[in-house]
């Protein structure tokens, strides 16, 4: 038998996975409406690592996430977004094996219409 010794490379993730993982994953949680628009001001607009409600900070292998999200009228907010915090932060470390520094959400807005 022959064993083969073979070298790993780097693997790199793009910001823009961890982004749509944390965005997924919140609007999978009951009581998530949809995604804010973010934090209110024209700089946001073109800051880097922001897209659809979701701000994304990688820094020495620790993910740092900022959620904007609006919720459902009938949805408990704290327990709500505790759930978000869990969900998000268990799916970015089992699927691409990095640490949480911390998922902040922020409630921006509730949704009367979709009840």
């Amino acid at each position: 038998m022959e064993t083969y010794h073979e070298k790993l490379g780097k693997t790199t993730i793009d910001p823009g996975v961890l982004t749509n993982i944390a965005k997924l994953t919140s609007l999978s949680a009951s009581g998530v409406s949809k995604m804010a628009t973010g934090p209110h001001s024209v700089g946001s607009l073109f800051k880097k690592n922001y897209s659809d409600g979701v701000k994304i900070e990688v820094e020495n292998n620790t993910v740092y996430i900022e959620l904007y999200l609006v919720l459902k009228s009938n949805a408990d907010l704290l327990k709500t977004s505790r759930t978000v915090q869990q969900k998000v932060s268990r799916a970015i470390t089992e699927m691409v094996g990095m640490e949480i520094g911390h998922v902040n959400v922020h409630i921006e807005d509730i949704d009367y219409q979709n009840e």
